[in-house]
């Protein structure tokens, strides 16, 4: 295993870390938008088929 040659100040980790939840907060949002728009486009009635 290869040793980082310029290793990360704690500041760099902090930032990195907000950095890294709002892309998981936006991402969650967009699976969110999209299962809502489908559920919209196909009707209501599409929960209630018989599987």
């Amino acid at each position: 295993m290869m040793m980082d040659p310029h290793p990360l100040t704690p500041d760099e980790v902090r930032r990195r870390r907000k950095r890294s939840v709002a892309i998981a907060l936006v991402l969650a949002a967009l699976v969110a938008i999209f299962y809502a728009l489908t559920i919209a486009k196909l009707g209501p009635q599409v929960l209630n088929r018989p599987l």
